[in-house]
């Protein structure tokens, strides 16, 4: 863990960010929307709040990030090489043929990667057998699971969550990244989930709604969540889809599509504008 400040951490955001929209217009395909609603939770994460070691991948005692929602693989593996895992050069060969960073992460491919994601609504059920694990083995780490909002359209995800509260998974803290959009448009009009938080506290979760762009209330919330002792966490973050360029954010037409080059150009500069 480090002491970045919150302003540190948002522009390491926005760096992630950048990288994204760069990758995916290099691979003419991936998915921006969702990571780049993500960034701000993932730099909290990687930058601030997480134990991980890049010089140590498998370090027996890291805490474990589990990417249930694995298309937006993008955010992930900028995190993984801005903090050293793997060169920052190799982001460009995203989806490219004979590259480990393929479309959705794959463990035991990509140094940092802890699950094979990409199925909707299975990161849960891993990340409680992760945390099940730490449990069983008397360890300290802690758990930590992003799934998107569409994704929870999937009942696997809530047969997991009656299976961590039912072991007491106090050690596994889940994020639900609401932008609410989905590839088809908004989650409301596919199979709605409001009341969400009603939802979660009804399967026995501790559960928290901020500002998920709010690095302080992220980390706020993370720190509260971690000394919370009866019931496993999870933190709905309200996003916006796309959020940082102007014409992607609240577009659901950039679930999974990347740029065309005049409005590549136009994204670059926006975020390089903010990235200090």
């Amino acid at each position: 863990m480090s002491e970045r400040s919150a302003e540190e951490l948002k522009n390491i955001a926005n760096k992630l960010r950048l990288h994204v929209v760069r990758m995916t217009y290099a691979a003419s395909s991936g998915h921006p929307g969702g990571s780049l609603s993500s960034a701000d939770l993932i730099s909290a994460l990687y930058f601030r709040a997480m134990r991980h070691d890049p010089s140590n991948p498998a370090w027996e005692d890291r805490d474990r990030f589990v990417l249930s929602k694995g298309h937006v693989a993008p955010v992930l593996y900028a995190a993984l090489a801005e903090s050293g895992y793997f060169p920052v050069d190799d982001l460009i060969t995203l989806r490219k043929m004979g590259s480990k960073l393929q479309g959705h992460p794959v463990r035991g491919k990509v140094p940092g990667v802890e699950m094979s994601t990409g199925s909707l609504g299975q990161g849960l059920s891993m990340a409680c057998g992760i945390a099940l694990a730490s449990k069983m083995d008397g360890k300290s780490y802690r758990t930590f699971c992003l799934l998107g909002d569409g994704e929870l359209q999937s009942g696997q995800n809530w047969e997991a969550a009656m299976f961590a509260r039912q072991y007491g998974l106090n050690n596994l803290i889940a994020f639900v990244d609401r932008n609410r959009l989905q590839i088809t448009g908004n989650t409301e009009d596919a199979v709605g989930l409001d009341p969400l938080p009603e939802k979660w506290r009804a399967f026995g979760w501790n559960v928290m709604t901020i500002d998920g762009h709010d690095i302080l209330q992220i980390l706020e919330a993370i720190d509260k969540a971690s000394a919370y002792k009866k019931n496993p966490t999870v933190i709905i973050m309200n996003t916006i889809k796309g959020k940082g360029v102007s014409f992607m954010e609240n577009n659901a037409g950039f679930h999974g599509r990347a740029c065309n080059p005049d409005e590549y150009e136009k994204a670059v500069a926006e975020l390089e504008k903010v990235i200090q």
